[in-house]
Protein backbone atom coordinates (compact mmCIF):
# COMPACT_ATOMS: atom_id res chain seq x y z
CA UNK A 1 0.00 0.00 0.00
CA UNK A 2 1.18 3.51 -0.74
CA UNK A 3 0.83 6.42 1.39
CA UNK A 4 1.90 10.31 1.81
CA UNK A 5 4.28 11.15 5.02
CA UNK A 6 5.02 14.73 5.65
CA UNK A 7 8.14 15.76 8.49
CA UNK A 8 9.88 18.39 9.29
CA UNK A 9 8.81 20.28 6.06
CA UNK A 10 9.11 17.56 3.94
CA UNK A 11 6.67 14.99 1.59
CA UNK A 12 7.56 11.33 1.16
CA UNK A 13 6.12 8.72 -0.31
CA UNK A 14 6.30 5.55 1.58
CA UNK A 15 4.93 1.98 1.23
CA UNK A 16 3.50 -0.80 3.69
CA UNK A 17 0.65 -2.56 5.15
CA UNK A 18 -2.88 -2.14 4.84
CA UNK A 19 -4.10 -0.64 7.89
CA UNK A 20 -6.07 -2.63 10.56
CA UNK A 21 -9.80 -2.40 10.47
CA UNK A 22 -10.96 -1.82 14.00
CA UNK A 23 -14.80 -3.40 15.13
CA UNK A 24 -16.91 -0.38 14.26
CA UNK A 25 -14.70 0.52 11.47
CA UNK A 26 -14.67 0.91 7.57
CA UNK A 27 -11.92 0.09 5.39
CA UNK A 28 -11.68 2.98 2.60
CA UNK A 29 -10.06 2.61 -0.71
CA UNK A 30 -9.17 6.35 -1.48
CA UNK A 31 -10.71 7.80 -4.98
CA UNK A 32 -10.01 11.13 -4.53
CA UNK A 33 -8.96 13.22 -1.61
CA UNK A 34 -8.06 17.15 -1.76
CA UNK A 35 -4.99 19.22 -0.49
CA UNK A 36 -6.42 21.88 1.54
CA UNK A 37 -4.62 24.83 3.53
CA UNK A 38 -4.78 22.59 6.86
CA UNK A 39 -2.44 20.48 4.91
CA UNK A 40 -0.05 22.99 3.72
CA UNK A 41 0.57 24.24 7.72
CA UNK A 42 0.85 20.67 9.01
CA UNK A 43 3.65 20.56 6.88
CA UNK A 44 4.72 23.78 7.38
CA UNK A 45 4.80 22.51 11.53
CA UNK A 46 1.26 23.39 12.73
CA UNK A 47 0.56 20.46 15.64
CA UNK A 48 3.89 19.37 15.38
CA UNK A 49 2.52 16.49 12.74
CA UNK A 50 4.18 13.81 11.28
CA UNK A 51 2.63 11.18 9.66
CA UNK A 52 0.21 10.84 6.89
CA UNK A 53 -2.06 14.03 6.21
CA UNK A 54 -5.65 14.49 4.05
CA UNK A 55 -8.98 14.96 5.49
CA UNK A 56 -11.03 15.88 2.31
CA UNK A 57 -11.48 12.59 0.32
CA UNK A 58 -14.01 10.71 -1.48
CA UNK A 59 -13.50 6.65 -1.39
CA UNK A 60 -15.08 3.43 -1.21
CA UNK A 61 -15.76 1.25 1.52
CA UNK A 62 -14.03 -2.25 1.13
CA UNK A 63 -14.57 -4.09 4.58
CA UNK A 64 -17.29 -2.26 7.26
CA UNK A 65 -19.39 -4.49 10.10
CA UNK A 66 -22.23 -2.67 8.39
CA UNK A 67 -22.17 -4.96 5.23
CA UNK A 68 -24.73 -2.14 3.53
CA UNK A 69 -21.55 0.06 3.82
CA UNK A 70 -19.86 -2.23 1.37
CA UNK A 71 -18.83 -1.45 -2.19
CA UNK A 72 -20.78 2.38 -1.77
CA UNK A 73 -19.09 5.54 -2.10
CA UNK A 74 -18.73 7.67 0.83
CA UNK A 75 -17.04 10.74 2.02
CA UNK A 76 -16.29 10.65 6.19
CA UNK A 77 -16.67 13.78 8.97
CA UNK A 78 -13.12 13.82 9.96
CA UNK A 79 -13.67 14.18 14.15
CA UNK A 80 -13.51 10.59 16.22
CA UNK A 81 -15.11 11.25 19.39
CA UNK A 82 -15.15 9.46 22.57
CA UNK A 83 -18.40 8.66 22.68
CA UNK A 84 -19.10 8.62 26.64
CA UNK A 85 -18.12 12.90 27.53
CA UNK A 86 -20.23 15.57 28.13
CA UNK A 87 -19.66 17.54 24.98
CA UNK A 88 -20.45 14.12 23.15
CA UNK A 89 -23.77 13.35 24.97
CA UNK A 90 -24.66 17.29 24.08
CA UNK A 91 -24.34 16.65 20.16
CA UNK A 92 -20.89 18.34 20.09
CA UNK A 93 -18.45 15.36 19.62
CA UNK A 94 -16.34 18.04 17.21
CA UNK A 95 -15.23 19.66 19.96
CA UNK A 96 -14.78 15.92 22.18
CA UNK A 97 -11.46 16.78 24.09
CA UNK A 98 -10.70 12.83 23.76
CA UNK A 99 -11.15 13.34 19.86
CA UNK A 100 -8.66 12.59 17.29
CA UNK A 101 -8.64 14.16 13.77
CA UNK A 102 -8.25 12.45 10.19
CA UNK A 103 -5.19 13.38 8.79
CA UNK A 104 -4.72 16.28 11.48
CA UNK A 105 -4.80 14.85 15.29
CA UNK A 106 -3.79 11.00 15.99
CA UNK A 107 -5.88 9.42 13.44
CA UNK A 108 -3.83 7.98 10.09
CA UNK A 109 -5.37 10.56 7.42
CA UNK A 110 -6.54 10.01 3.45
CA UNK A 111 -3.74 10.60 1.45
CA UNK A 112 -3.32 6.93 1.36
CA UNK A 113 -4.41 3.78 -0.91
CA UNK A 114 -6.39 2.66 1.97
CA UNK A 115 -7.07 3.83 5.54
CA UNK A 116 -9.93 3.36 8.01
CA UNK A 117 -12.92 5.65 10.07
CA UNK A 118 -15.89 4.80 12.16
CA UNK A 119 -18.71 3.84 10.03
CA UNK A 120 -20.70 6.42 11.81
CA UNK A 121 -18.77 9.03 10.65
CA UNK A 122 -19.79 7.62 6.99
CA UNK A 123 -22.09 9.33 4.36
CA UNK A 124 -23.07 7.64 1.25
CA UNK A 125 -22.42 9.72 -1.72
CA UNK A 126 -25.87 9.91 -4.16
CA UNK A 127 -25.42 9.36 -7.30
CA UNK A 128 -25.64 12.55 -8.97
CA UNK A 129 -22.68 13.59 -7.27
CA UNK A 130 -19.25 12.85 -9.14
CA UNK A 131 -15.62 12.34 -7.44
CA UNK A 132 -14.43 15.38 -8.37
CA UNK A 133 -17.70 17.15 -6.49
CA UNK A 134 -17.70 14.77 -3.48
CA UNK A 135 -14.61 15.69 -2.58
CA UNK A 136 -15.31 19.02 -1.63
CA UNK A 137 -18.20 17.70 1.18
CA UNK A 138 -15.89 18.79 3.99
CA UNK A 139 -14.26 22.29 3.09
CA UNK A 140 -18.15 23.24 1.95
CA UNK A 141 -19.80 21.62 5.51
CA UNK A 142 -17.43 24.34 6.78
CA UNK A 143 -18.33 27.16 5.08
CA UNK A 144 -22.20 25.68 5.78
CA UNK A 145 -21.03 25.83 9.56
CA UNK A 146 -21.40 29.46 9.48
CA UNK A 147 -24.88 29.63 9.06
CA UNK A 148 -25.41 27.29 11.70
CA UNK A 149 -23.64 29.58 13.72
CA UNK A 150 -24.71 32.84 12.94
CA UNK A 151 -28.25 34.15 11.36
CA UNK A 152 -27.99 36.05 8.59
CA UNK A 153 -31.30 37.69 7.06
CA UNK A 154 -31.97 36.51 3.30
CA UNK A 155 -30.82 39.93 1.24
CA UNK A 156 -27.85 41.25 3.79
CA UNK A 157 -24.61 42.68 2.82
CA UNK A 158 -21.58 40.12 4.02
CA UNK A 159 -18.29 40.79 3.33
CA UNK A 160 -15.62 37.66 2.33
CA UNK A 161 -12.18 38.27 2.80
CA UNK A 162 -9.40 36.28 0.57
CA UNK A 163 -10.57 33.84 -2.43
CA UNK A 164 -8.79 31.30 -1.79
CA UNK A 165 -10.71 27.61 -1.85
CA UNK A 166 -12.42 28.16 1.34
CA UNK A 167 -13.37 31.51 0.64
CA UNK A 168 -14.31 30.54 -2.85
CA UNK A 169 -16.70 28.38 -0.97
CA UNK A 170 -18.00 30.61 1.84
CA UNK A 171 -18.78 33.12 -0.55
CA UNK A 172 -21.13 30.71 -3.02
CA UNK A 173 -22.84 29.03 -0.15
CA UNK A 174 -24.17 32.50 1.51
CA UNK A 175 -25.07 33.69 -1.76
CA UNK A 176 -26.96 30.81 -2.31
CA UNK A 177 -28.42 31.49 1.51
CA UNK A 178 -29.91 35.03 0.08
CA UNK A 179 -27.13 37.26 1.01
CA UNK A 180 -25.50 39.77 -1.03
CA UNK A 181 -21.87 38.44 -0.98
CA UNK A 182 -18.86 41.02 -1.21
CA UNK A 183 -15.86 38.69 -2.14
CA UNK A 184 -12.38 40.47 -1.96
CA UNK A 185 -9.21 39.23 -3.31
CA UNK A 186 -6.15 39.39 -5.28
CA UNK A 187 -6.56 37.24 -7.94
CA UNK A 188 -9.10 38.01 -11.44
CA UNK A 189 -9.57 34.52 -12.42
CA UNK A 190 -10.72 33.21 -8.55
CA UNK A 191 -12.84 36.50 -8.12
CA UNK A 192 -14.77 35.72 -11.48
CA UNK A 193 -15.49 31.98 -10.19
CA UNK A 194 -17.55 33.48 -7.63
CA UNK A 195 -19.07 36.00 -9.91
CA UNK A 196 -20.23 33.42 -12.13
CA UNK A 197 -22.17 32.25 -8.81
CA UNK A 198 -23.77 35.74 -8.50
CA UNK A 199 -21.07 36.99 -5.80
CA UNK A 200 -19.65 40.61 -6.45
CA UNK A 201 -16.06 40.69 -6.32
CA UNK A 202 -13.76 43.04 -5.63
CA UNK A 203 -9.72 43.39 -5.90
CA UNK A 204 -8.50 43.46 -2.24
CA UNK A 205 -5.46 46.17 -3.46
CA UNK A 206 -5.48 49.61 -1.95
CA UNK A 207 -7.88 50.91 0.70
CA UNK A 208 -10.66 48.41 1.47
CA UNK A 209 -13.83 49.66 3.06
CA UNK A 210 -14.33 50.55 6.84
CA UNK A 211 -17.07 49.86 9.26
CA UNK A 212 -18.88 48.38 6.25
CA UNK A 213 -20.50 45.28 7.15
CA UNK A 214 -22.49 43.87 10.17
CA UNK A 215 -21.11 40.05 8.89
CA UNK A 216 -17.54 39.52 7.62
CA UNK A 217 -15.99 36.47 7.10
CA UNK A 218 -12.03 35.91 7.38
CA UNK A 219 -10.95 33.64 5.44
CA UNK A 220 -7.61 35.13 4.00
CA UNK A 221 -5.15 32.09 5.60
CA UNK A 222 -2.53 35.45 6.53
CA UNK A 223 -2.10 36.62 9.46
CA UNK A 224 -2.83 40.20 8.69
CA UNK A 225 -6.38 39.08 7.94
CA UNK A 226 -8.55 39.49 11.28
CA UNK A 227 -7.05 43.11 11.80
CA UNK A 228 -8.67 43.69 8.36
CA UNK A 229 -12.08 42.07 9.15
CA UNK A 230 -12.30 44.22 12.17
CA UNK A 231 -11.75 47.46 10.39
CA UNK A 232 -14.43 46.07 7.76
CA UNK A 233 -17.05 45.54 10.71
CA UNK A 234 -19.70 47.85 11.57
CA UNK A 235 -19.93 48.41 15.77
CA UNK A 236 -21.82 45.45 16.87
CA UNK A 237 -20.98 43.48 14.32
CA UNK A 238 -19.65 40.02 13.63
CA UNK A 239 -16.55 38.74 12.18
CA UNK A 240 -16.57 34.53 11.56
CA UNK A 241 -12.91 33.44 11.57
CA UNK A 242 -12.33 30.31 9.46
CA UNK A 243 -8.43 30.76 8.62
CA UNK A 244 -6.23 28.36 10.03
CA UNK A 245 -2.65 30.03 10.68
CA UNK A 246 0.12 28.00 11.91
CA UNK A 247 1.51 30.19 14.81
CA UNK A 248 0.42 33.88 17.08
CA UNK A 249 -1.92 36.43 15.61
CA UNK A 250 -1.13 39.74 16.46
CA UNK A 251 -3.95 42.40 16.51
CA UNK A 252 -4.60 45.55 18.57
CA UNK A 253 -8.28 44.88 20.76
CA UNK A 254 -8.83 48.15 21.25
CA UNK A 255 -11.64 48.40 17.85
CA UNK A 256 -12.66 45.18 18.85
CA UNK A 257 -13.56 45.93 22.63
CA UNK A 258 -14.41 49.79 21.69
CA UNK A 259 -17.10 48.48 18.73
CA UNK A 260 -18.28 45.79 20.57
CA UNK A 261 -17.44 43.36 17.66
CA UNK A 262 -18.46 39.97 18.33
CA UNK A 263 -16.02 37.74 16.60
CA UNK A 264 -16.82 33.83 16.18
CA UNK A 265 -14.13 31.07 15.55
CA UNK A 266 -15.67 28.86 12.96
CA UNK A 267 -14.61 25.11 12.02
CA UNK A 268 -16.33 22.22 10.35
CA UNK A 269 -19.59 21.63 9.44
CA UNK A 270 -22.29 18.95 9.05
CA UNK A 271 -22.10 17.27 5.97
CA UNK A 272 -25.95 16.58 5.34
CA UNK A 273 -26.15 20.32 4.07
CA UNK A 274 -23.01 20.27 2.15
CA UNK A 275 -24.07 17.19 0.23
CA UNK A 276 -27.57 18.51 -0.10
CA UNK A 277 -26.16 22.06 -1.86
CA UNK A 278 -23.54 19.76 -4.27
CA UNK A 279 -26.40 17.51 -5.10
CA UNK A 280 -28.24 20.78 -6.29
CA UNK A 281 -25.80 21.88 -8.78
CA UNK A 282 -25.34 25.30 -7.75
CA UNK A 283 -22.29 25.39 -6.36
CA UNK A 284 -18.97 26.44 -9.07
CA UNK A 285 -16.84 23.89 -7.32
CA UNK A 286 -15.33 21.86 -10.23
CA UNK A 287 -13.97 25.27 -11.47
CA UNK A 288 -11.77 25.65 -8.33
CA UNK A 289 -9.99 22.74 -9.48
CA UNK A 290 -6.24 23.57 -10.48
CA UNK A 291 -5.20 20.12 -11.10
CA UNK A 292 -5.40 16.14 -10.52
CA UNK A 293 -2.44 14.21 -9.89
CA UNK A 294 -2.48 10.43 -8.75
CA UNK A 295 -1.27 9.73 -5.31
CA UNK A 296 1.98 8.71 -6.40
CA UNK A 297 2.66 12.31 -7.69
CA UNK A 298 2.10 13.32 -4.23
CA UNK A 299 5.25 15.02 -3.70
CA UNK A 300 4.67 17.25 -6.82
CA UNK A 301 1.16 17.91 -6.01
CA UNK A 302 2.13 19.53 -2.50
CA UNK A 303 4.64 21.73 -4.57
CA UNK A 304 2.01 22.89 -6.72
CA UNK A 305 -0.70 23.48 -4.11
CA UNK A 306 2.04 26.03 -2.24
CA UNK A 307 2.30 28.34 -5.41
CA UNK A 308 0.25 31.82 -5.97
CA UNK A 309 -2.88 31.41 -7.23
CA UNK A 310 -3.33 27.64 -7.22
CA UNK A 311 -6.76 26.59 -6.02
CA UNK A 312 -7.52 22.76 -5.34
CA UNK A 313 -5.02 19.72 -5.98
CA UNK A 314 -6.61 16.31 -5.95
CA UNK A 315 -4.87 13.32 -5.39
CA UNK A 316 -6.39 10.38 -6.88
CA UNK A 317 -6.25 6.68 -6.43
CA UNK A 318 -8.52 5.65 -9.19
Amino acid sequence: MLWVHIEKGKVQLREGALPRRKRGHALVRLLCAGICNTDLELLRGYYRFRGIPGHEFVGRVEEADDRRLEGRRVVGEINLACGDCDWCRRGLGRHCPRRTVLGILKHAGCFSEYFTLPEENLHIVPHRIADDEAVFTEPVAAACEILDQVRIPKGSAVAVLGDGKLGLLAAQVLRVHGAEVHLFGKHRNKLAIAEKAGVKGRKSGGRLPRAAYDWVVEATGSPGGLTQAVAMTRPRGTVILKSTVHGAVGIDTAPVVVNEVTLIGSRCGRFEPALKLLRSGKLRVREMISARLPLRDAVRGFDMAQRRGVLKVLLTNP
